[in-house]
């Protein structure tokens, strides 16, 4: 946490010329853990300064970042995950990582770097360990309610560690579009649906169930649908007779979002608390596989407080959304005031930099 921990403005940064300041993100493989990594790296820059990154050369880390011109430097490495693997499959990941750690620790003295955070995800094992070993501060940001086994095992070695389910928390480095969109929703006229950029079959499936009982009410349908299955749930909407504003993936989601009242979503962290931010209800989906059940867990972090619905796939049915009435949305989205505030990316970033003066 950052608790009572002294924060670093611009203009105190900007008053102590010759002072280093070589941060390293590292971490990725999934959406959750990069748009931590994008957020913390545009609150660095916005300080005047240029992280470093170490990700993985599998995941999505290429994907977000090869091209992105904004970092000092980046280093991709051959690592891959570690948790699901058994006998010699775990055997040779954890040899990868081990290897990889050596190349991060070098590349930690080659650049100087005086502190690093990990987002968890296997990409961040390398320069985690490498960190440890150099003596560098490592410091860990944690999406989820339940702590991913790699955040775990650094915990007791780090300098801070920032998680927003914690009872004295950092608020969860959200896109400042979101809370400028944000507002309290009393009834229901349009409904979105998110399956994640790599969609999500069930979310599909379930929307187009519904979507006859929506038309009949007079509610509207946005639905991102993810790239595998954008084709299938259009043709769906059209043999209804229902023209849905359906996408793949849309990188102002946020305006989709903003247009909406009530939303069915995963409840991968990153999402969940930008539909907090944007105080919009939401019958979370969880994904039945992710480790350690956190999707579910994260969901049932706001249900516990009278602000989002939870079911599982399996108990999934239509009356679930086509039952909750006005009272119940507007009473959510109340609720949802204040569980999230801006300025998580920057307070973050701010500690990375108190930790290296």
């Amino acid at each position: 946490m950052i608790g009572s921990e002294k924060k670093v403005g611009e203009s105190s940064l900007r008053s102590m010329p010759g002072t280093r300041h070589a941060i390293l993100l590292t971490g990725g493989g999934t959406g959750g853990h990069l748009a931590i990594v994008r957020a913390v790296k545009e609150a660095l820059l916005a300080q005047g300064v240029r992280p470093f990154y170490i990700g993985s050369e599998s995941g999505q880390d290429r994907e977000w970042f090869d091209a992105d011109g904004d970092f000092a430097d980046k280093l991709f490495l051959p690592t891959r995950g570690v948790v699901n693997r058994r006998g010699f499959g775990k055997a040779a990941a954890l040899g990868q990582v081990l290897k990889s750690s050596v190349a991060a620790r070098r590349y930690l003295k080659e650049h100087g770097i005086s502190a690093v955070l990990s987002v968890g995800g296997f990409s961040a094992a390398p320069a985690s360990f490498a960190a440890l070993a150099s003596g560098v501060p490592l410091f860990i940001h944690e999406q989820n309610a339940v702590p991913g086994r790699l955040n775990r095992l650094f915990r007791p070695f780090c300098r801070a560690y920032f998680s927003s389910y914690d009872g004295e928390r950092i608020d969860y480095p959200v896109r400042e579009v979101f809370f400028q969109k944000a507002r309290t929703r009393a009834t229901i006229r349009t409904v979105v649906f998110l399956g994640g950029s790599q969609g999500a079959s069930a979310i599909n499936d379930f929307a187009l169930k519904a979507a006859s009982g929506l038309k009949d009410r007079g509610i509207a349908i946005i639905h991102q649908t993810g790239r595998r299955d954008f084709e299938r749930v259009k043709q769906g909407y059209a043999r209804v007779g229902i023209d849905a504003d359906v996408f793949p993936f849309d990188k102002a989601l946020h305006e989709k979002i903003a247009r909406a009242d009530f939303a069915v979503s995963r409840a991968g962290a990153s999402t969940l608390w930008e539909l907090v931010a944007n105080r919009i209800p939401t019958l979370f989906v969880p994904y039945p596989h992710a480790a350690g059940d956190h999707q579910y867990f994260n969901a049932k972090f706001l249900c516990e407080k009278g602000a989002a619905w939870v079911k599982r796939e399996s108990e999934l049915v239509v009356d679930d959304l086509l039952n909750i009435d006005a009272e119940a949305v507007e009473a959510a989205s109340r609720r949802l005031e204040g569980l999230i505030g801006p300025g998580g990316a920057e307070a973050i970033a701010n500690a990375l930099l108190q930790g290296v003066l």
